[in-house]
This record gives structure tokens, sequence and C-alpha cells, in this order.
């Protein structure tokens, strides 16, 4: 279990992460999500002792990473598949991790097995790998120890998608057996798919946390017309407050029923009307962190 408690972590005047909690349990994959500058990275590179927190701790089965003795063997760890030594081999890297973990030769050639790295490619320079290889590469040397915990910070960069099908039934699989996943991505598709619980950080904080189920299960109802003005002076009138959804629509919190009967008595033909539940992991992300975002619609003063 990865537990973290009132995390806080200061540059100068900078808070980058700001009183974090949350727990990664056991046989569970964790999505870490929020944009670029939230303070994802810095979580994880505090969790992996990497950084020193301003304030508060993480620990890593109930203790700090660094206490852990031969943490390899506990913890598996990929934070920049870049970082590999480019001037060895794939083959040099896994077997000097092997020897500084005590661990037989053989787990090399069973790690190059799992990730699909061929006799050939271990033999190559990591500097001429790609950038798929190389995360293959740190994913073998995460799991080279068995750990029982994996702490992942975008894997899935620069793999294709039959790769990004292999890591996701590789993590799902090493979850069903019981180990814990801290896995943060920017390919939010990926996330819904494989991910049991969520966590959501914005400018440093948790915005919002939960089962998949939970943070994706909403009330209310999505609606779209024809004349989505219409439809909208609709809605005031019944005294019903929508906002702008996902497909150029809206949703409101009134039931299915009542938007239906509001719309109809004015005479508004809806091309769409639906429970707004399940509207995505998409959708509720930008929601979420929309103040975030550095991709900020156009406002006064632009012209097109």
């Amino acid at each position: 279990m990865i537990t973290v408690q009132g995390l806080t972590k200061m540059y100068g005047g900078f808070k980058a992460v700001d009183d974090v909690s949350f727990e990664c349990r056991p046989g569970a994959v964790t999505g870490f999500l929020g944009p670029n500058g939230a303070g994802k990275s810095t979580t994880m590179r505090i969790i992996a002792g990497l950084t020193p927190p301003t304030a508060g701790e993480a620990r890593i089965g109930g203790i700090l990473y660094q206490d852990i003795p031969n943490p390899g063997t506990q913890v598996g760890v990929l934070l920049d598949a870049s970082a590999q030594h480019g001037g060895r081999t794939g083959r040099e890297i896994l077997t000097m991790s092997a020897i500084m973990m005590g661990l037989p030769m053989s787990r090399v050639d069973e790690m190059l097995n799992l990730v699909s790295l061929t006799a050939g490619e271990s033999k190559r320079r990591v500097r001429n790998y790609s950038l798929g290889m190389r995360q293959r590469l740190g994913i073998a040397n995460a799991l080279l120890g068995d750990p029982k915990i994996l702490i992942l910070d975008e894997p899935a960069n620069g793999l294709d998608p039959a790769g990004i099908h292999w890591m996701r039934s590789l993590l799902r699989e090493y979850a069903n057996r019981g180990g814990t996943v801290l896995l943060s991505s920017h390919l939010l598709h990926e996330i819904e798919v494989i991910a049991d619980e969520i966590i959501v950080i914005g400018n440093g904080r948790i915005v919002a946390e939960g089962t998949k189920a939970e943070l994706l299960q909403t009330a209310g109802t999505f609606v779209k017309a024809g004349d989505m003005s219409a439809l909208a002076n609709a809605l005031t009138s019944a005294g019903i407050t929508a906002s702008p959804s996902g497909d150029a629509g809206l949703r409101t919190e009134a039931d299915p029923e009542t938007v239906g009967k509001a719309v109809a008595t004015a005479g508004v033909a809806l091309v769409e009307l639906r429970p707004a539940e399940g509207a995505g992991l998409e959708e509720m992300f930008l929601e979420l962190t929309g103040d975030t975002q550095r991709e900020q619609r156009p406002t006064e003063g632009v012209q097109a």
C-alpha cells in the first residue's frame, strides 16, 4: 500500500504540491491525473524518495522509501524512461540492476522476454532505442525484483497501440495478483479502461478522488437541440439551470422527464435527451481542472 499524508512541496515561493493526501490499495490500479504542472511528477518523486517534501510524508508499505531494505525488490519505479544510460545496452542495464539487488541472472532474460525486447535489441545501446523501447526497458527494470508495488509516471509515452494494449494487460494482471499500482498518464482513455480508482490533482491540490464508478457517475440530464439558443431559453423559463457539456449540448441536474416536459411546452425540437450518467473521464477531467488548463478559450479582445 502507498500512503500519502499532508504532502507539501515548496520551491521558493511556489507551492508545487499543497497538502496532498491519498492511499493506493493492493489489488488495484490507481490512476493519477492532472494537467501539466499540476504536481503529479513531484508527488511521485517524493514517494520514491527522490525529492524531499517540505511537509508531510509518503510511506510505502508503512515505511519511507529510503528506509526500505533492497527497495527494488519491494517497489518498482519508472519516472523517466529517457533517464537510462545511453551508452549501455539494455541487457547491461538489467544485469547491473540484478547484481545490485542480488538476483539471479535468469531474471534478466525473463524480463526481456516479458517486455518483448529481442536478443538483438537487448544488445543495442540504449541511445539507439526508440522511446517505446526505452519504456519497455524501464518497465522491465521496475519489475526485475518482483516488487509488490509499482509507481509509473507516463509509461505509455512512445508506445504504439499494440504496446499500450500490452502494457494495459500487464498492469491488470499485476494488480489482479494483489499488486499495488500508481499510474500517471495523459492518455485519459487508457486510465478510464484500466484504473480501478482515480485521483485528480490540479494546482498542487487533490480536486477529486474515488473509484472510477463513483467519479464517472453524474446525476441529471444531457440534452441537445437543433436550436441551442431556443433550448437554453426554454430551460431558463422553466427554472432549470444548465451548463455546456460534451458534444455541444447542455447538462442539467434535473431529471430527463422534467427536462422533456419543459422543452415540449416551449415547442423546441430535440436532437438528444438522455441521462447524463457515464459522461466519461475526459469530460469529468476538464470540468474539474478547467481553471488550471493552459489552453483556455479565447475571450474578449481576441479577434478571428
